[in-house]
C-alpha cells in the first residue's frame, strides 16, 4: 500500500503514514492534523529531557564556601574581629583620615577606636601611644596628657611620653610645657634608642619629632 501525500510504501494494516504522519485512505491532511503523530513524539521527548535535566539538578552537591564566600573586594566586617585587630584597624584609619584633614570622619571613628583600646587585657606603652595619637587627632588633648603621664610613671624616660605631652601641651597652647616636654626629649633621646625598645622601630615619626624639638618647636 502506498501514502498519497508523499508515496511512502505502507504496511497493510497502517493507519498512519509513517513518514508524513498523513491518515491512511484519506487523502492529503489539512490543518492540525498534519505530522500529529510526530509532535505527540516530539513532546515526549521533550518532556523526558526536562525531567533528565531535574533530576541532575537535584544531584548537584552544594556550592562550596568558597564559591558561596563574599567577593575578595567587599570590605572587611570588623564587629568579627578580635579586639585588638578593631583597635589597630581604627587606629590606622584614623591616622589615614587626620593626615588627609578629614576631622568629621576621625570624630565618628574615635569612640569606636577608644572602645576596642577600652576591650583589651592590658595596654603596654605602645597601645597607650596610640590611644594618646588617636586622641589629638579628636582634638583631644586632655586625654592624649593623660596618657604620656602613664607612658612616663611606668617609664621615666620613655620618648613616647615627650611625645604626647608636646603635643598635647601645643594643642592647648602652653608653650612652657611644649618646650620641657621638647627638651625632655632630646635629653633621654640617645640613651633610650640605645635601649632599642622594639616599639620606637615600628615608630619612624621620632626622627620627624627630634627635628621639631631641635628647632623649638613649629
Amino acid at each position: 500500500m502506498t501514502c498519497h501525500p508523499c508515496g511512502a510504501q505502507l504496511s497493510s494494516n497502517a493507519r498512519f503514514c509513517h513518514k508524513c504522519g498523513a491518515a491512511v485512505g484519506t487523502g492529503t491532511p489539512t490543518g492540525w492534523r498534519v505530522g500529529l503523530p510526530w509532535a505527540f513524539a516530539g513532546a515526549a521527548l521533550g518532556a523526558l529531557v526536562a525531567v533528565l535535566a531535574m533530576r541532575a539538578a537535584g544531584d548537584r552537591p552544594p556550592p562550596s564556601p568558597q564559591s558561596a564566600a563574599p567577593r575578595p573586594g567587599r570590605a572587611p566586617d570588623i564587629s568579627e574581629m578580635s579586639p585588638e585587630e578593631q583597635a589597630n584597624r581604627l587606629f590606622n584609619r584614623i591616622m589615614i583620615l587626620e593626615e588627609a584633614g578629614k576631622r568629621d570622619s576621625v570624630q565618628f571613628f574615635l569612640p569606636m577606636a577608644l572602645s576596642a583600646y577600652s576591650r583589651l587585657p592590658a595596654l603596654d606603652v605602645d597601645a597607650r601611644h596610640h590611644i594618646g595619637l588617636i586622641q589629638l587627632a579628636g582634638r583631644q588633648p586632655a586625654g592624649a596628657l593623660a596618657q604620656a603621664d602613664t607612658i612616663l610613671r611606668a617609664v621615666p624616660t620613655h620618648l613616647f611620653g615627650f611625645v604626647l605631652r608636646a603635643r598635647a601641651f601645643e594643642q592647648m597652647g602652653n608653650q612652657q610645657g611644649e618646650r620641657r616636654a621638647y627638651a625632655d626629649f632630646l635629653r633621654n633621646e640617645a640613651a633610650e634608642l640605645a635601649r632599642n625598645r622594639p616599639e620606637y622601630a615600628e615608630h619612624r615619626e621620632l626622627t620627624a619629632f627630634r627635628a621639631q624639638a631641635a628647632r623649638g618647636g613649629a
